[in-house]
């Protein structure tokens, strides 16, 4: 299987989120991902755009391999994120129980002047038939 990435850089307006559910949704189709595999990694994806306002620009990586969808999404400029999902307790619903129940693995990285918030989910993928 061939290795996939796109990256896009959104301007600081909330409105622009919805072009980054369209490179989502490509992928998804792209690869034939379930359509629960979909909405899991929108509302990842969404849930984590939420909390990086309006004030800077916001990049999201979306790499496919070998039955896995990585997304790194930043960079947040405070640590404001990354102490949400350290001190996320199982009893709320917060940052951390929202994105556990939908990726495999989250990480936080340190690079480009801030926090990058890295999730990693398996999917089932289909190569495309087209070699496209």
């Amino acid at each position: 299987m061939s290795v996939d990435e796109i990256s896009l850089t959104l301007p600081p307006d909330e409105a622009f989120h919805r072009v980054a559910h369209l490179v989502l949704g490509g992928l998804a189709v792209r690869f034939d991902m379930t359509f629960e595999d979909m909405e899991d990694l929108e509302l990842a994806l969404d849930t984590l755009l939420e909390r990086h306002g309006d004030a800077t620009e916001v990049t999201v990586r979306v790499r496919v391999d070998a039955g896995e969808v990585r997304t790194a999404v930043g960079p947040f400029p405070d640590d404001r994120v990354g102490a949400e999902l350290e001190d996320g307790s199982s009893d709320e619903l917060g940052l951390r129980r929202i994105l556990e129940a939908v990726c495999d693995r989250i990480e936080v990285a340190e690079r480009d002047g801030g926090q990058w918030i890295e999730l990693t989910k398996s999917v089932h993928v289909v190569e495309s038939r087209d070699g496209a």
